[in-house]
């Protein structure tokens, strides 16, 4: 089976009923990890993604299910025993050592002589850029540094599988743009198998293989991180995904006509009855209204502009359907532009990709 990660109906409980609303952490988990496949795991706070992790790393035991790591299961297993390496959002550097000093340590453990780990730490520190800092203490570094440390530590293992929990979460912007790309190229040269939990969306797709989106502690989706972008197979993940995520507008369809509020526009092949119309901010257009007032359909409640780009909040006019909440929507245009909160315009979505969800379950219409 090589170096693969597989968890089977994996349940965690804490117990005290008061995880979420008192449902489990993670409940009825599958997940498969290939042997050199980098799967990215993304989802709101409290989803289950850390506990996750350490279920796979032996630190949280699960109420129910099976890990499997190489095809053997691990259940009883501790997790120095399991054989991954486990790199969490903070550092955890030995203050007192220097960094060839951090690297070598967890060969030591293992009793390796000391003329294979310093070749290990060595070699290790050549692909991560650390050669000239290897006598250096982690109060010498910078935040990135002393993540390519804590990442060669585990390198130097030669594990079967890295488990990576939001580890560049406490760097500046573009400090994690470059580890990023980093990591990217040092996985696939080294064609290591990889669970990698974020937050951090443009990780989460730019890194992995495939893409699992967690949501109240199941498996929301599971695939190629940019299909799932372009075609959200649930409310559930449109929600999540994309900067910002698609407007999601309650409506009805009547006689091939979508409307809701003051918003109309054509259905083709949808059947009459409630229905949730997903469109994508990027995709839309905003334009001021002319002088009568009449003509305006939407109203600017918001504007935040950044230079590169402008993102409005528009509140549509007219009364939402019985039982719906009013209608607004997110545009984004590119360029800085000079709208106006309170700016009466309209919208045009001609060019907009359509996306449908049934309002009940939440799963994308075909």
């Amino acid at each position: 089976m090589g170096n693969t990660v597989e968890l089977r109906g994996i349940t965690v409980d804490y117990g005290g009923g008061d995880y979420g609303g008192g449902r489990p952490a993670l409940d009825g988990v599958d997940l498969a990890v290939a042997e050199g496949e980098l799967v990215t795991v993304i989802g709101p706070s409290g989803c289950g993604k850390s506990s996750l992790l350490r279920v796979v790393a032996g630190l949280v035991r699960s109420s129910a299910g099976d890990v499997l790591i190489g095809g053997e299961r691990v259940n009883d297993r501790e997790p120095g025993e399991r054989d991954i390496a486990l790199v969490f959002q903070s550092y955890a550097l030995y203050p007192h050592m220097t960094v060839r000093e951090n690297m070598e340590f967890p060969l030591r453990m293992r009793k390796l002589p000391r003329r294979e780990r310093r070749a290990r730490a060595s070699e290790v520190a050549e692909m991560l850029g650390l050669t000239t800092l290897l006598e250096r203490k982690p109060h010498e570094l910078s935040g990135g540094q002393m993540q390519r440390v804590a990442i060669g530590r585990a390198l130097v293992r030669r594990p079967r599988a890295f488990l990576l929990d939001e580890p560049l979460s406490n760097l500046d912007t573009r400090l994690r743009e470059d580890v990023r790309a980093e990591l990217r190229r040092l996985f696939r040269e080294l064609g290591s198998t990889v669970l990698y939990v974020t937050h951090d969306q443009v990780g989460a797709v730019t890194l992995g293989d495939r893409m699992c989106v967690l949501g109240e502690g199941r498996v929301q989706a599971l695939g190629a991180p940019l299909d799932l972008v372009a075609r959200p197979p649930s409310m559930f993940v449109a929600d999540l995904l994309g900067a910002p995520p698609l407007n999601l507008v309650r409506g009805r369809v009547e006689r091939g006509r979508f409307r809701a509020a003051s918003f109309e526009l054509d259905a083709p092949g949808r059947a009459d009855g409630a229905v949730v119309l997903g469109l994508a901010p990027g995709d839309l257009w905003c334009a001021v209204a002319g002088e009568d007032p009449d003509s305006a359909r939407c109203v600017v409640t918001d504007v935040e502009r950044t230079g590169v780009r402008t993102v409005l909040r528009v509140r549509m006019d007219g009364a939402p359907a019985p039982g719906d909440a009013e209608v607004q929507v997110r545009v984004v245009l590119r360029g800085d532009h000079d709208l106006a909160r309170g700016a009466r315009c309209v919208i045009d979505c001609s060019g907009a990709e359509r996306h449908w969800f049934d309002p009940v379950s939440g799963a994308r219409l075909t």
